[in-house]
């Protein structure tokens, strides 16, 4: 087995996260993955893979490897497609990754249009609402809505949104509206914390910022349930500006203490290969960018 092909089976094994399953993608035998592995490895000098009876992981020098062996087979792809005459058409895999909810109402429909315009690309998503380990989770774009840390991955702006607290019509009729943060103190609130510790709720003003803590009678993990408390009248809550368009539109909700809002959250779209990405991921991140920067409820 040549070097591309030791790599192809690597790239395999790290994004099926086990031996035998590589080998029934691949449609090659398990002990002949292994071998490849580690040929590979001792070629390398170093160990790109911790392997347990149960799990295979990358080391941290697997990481880096796969990273390089993606972007090079990438670009083989690309050169033989350009020689074939298709000038690097987007194929292959594609697998993205967002927040369940912002996955649902943008990503989601971003890639059914894409997949439409291109027939040879298959695509999969992960939706779900934690930072994914781009490399490890063998990832190729994703959509996150935060301030990023300096990284090696390349990032593109494509929006942002705010963070807004808001309730019922109904509940600030039979309570009152707060006009500062402080008066929170008189609301119950309902509060959307993804992990199990909810955090309190900042504010700035001028150059002052506040973390305001208002007393909770409900914390849930879904936006979708603190949205739905919020409607039926059973306190304030915050949540992203996107997450309530429908309500605000259809009068349900009302936003409060707009006069405090913290900066909005910027919307990055992330992948992990820099400017030499391959022609699917190339075509998938200009798309997604000028989409969601087409989006009114995302600027």
């Amino acid at each position: 087995m040549d070097r591309l092909e030791t790599m192809r089976v690597f790239v395999t094994v790290a994004e099926e996260e086990g031996f035998a399953a590589a080998a029934r993608r691949l449609a090659i035998s398990p002990p002949a993955v292994t071998r490849a592995v580690s040929a590979l490895e001792a070629r390398i000098g170093a160990r790109l893979l911790h392997r347990t009876t149960r799990t295979v992981r990358l080391t941290e020098a697997g990481r880096q490897f796969l990273v390089d062996c993606k972007r090079l087979l990438g670009e083989l792809e690309e050169a033989e497609a350009s020689a074939a005459g298709s000038h690097a058409e987007p194929r292959g895999q594609l697998t993205v990754t967002a927040s369940m909810m912002f996955g649902r109402m943008f990503v989601a429909p971003i890639l059914l249009d894409f997949l439409a315009r291109h027939p040879r690309v298959v695509a999969r998503t992960l939706l779900v609402d934690r930072i994914v380990d781009l490399v490890e989770e063998g990832i190729d774009v994703a959509v996150r809505i935060a301030h990023l840390p300096d990284s090696s991955m390349n990032a593109i702006r494509a929006g942002s949104v705010r963070r807004l607290v808001c309730a019922s019509p109904r509940f600030l009729a039979e309570h009152g509206t707060p006009r500062a943060p402080a008066e929170l103190s008189k609301f119950d609130a309902i509060v959307f914390a993804p992990s199990a510790a909810a955090q309190g709720w900042t504010f700035t003003s001028g150059q002052k910022v506040q973390t305001v803590s208002p007393p909770t009678r409900l914390i849930v993990n879904t936006a979708e349930v603190a949205i739905a408390a919020a409607v039926a009248g059973r306190g304030l809550t915050r949540v992203l500006s996107y997450q309530i368009a429908p309500e605000l539109r259809r009068g349900q909700l009302r936003i409060v203490l707009e006069d405090f809002e913290p900066p909005p959250l910027p919307i990055h779209v992330v992948h992990p290969e820099g400017r030499r990405a391959n022609a699917k991921v190339r075509a998938f991140v200009d798309y997604a960018v000028e989409r969601l920067l087409s989006e009114k409820s995302l600027s």
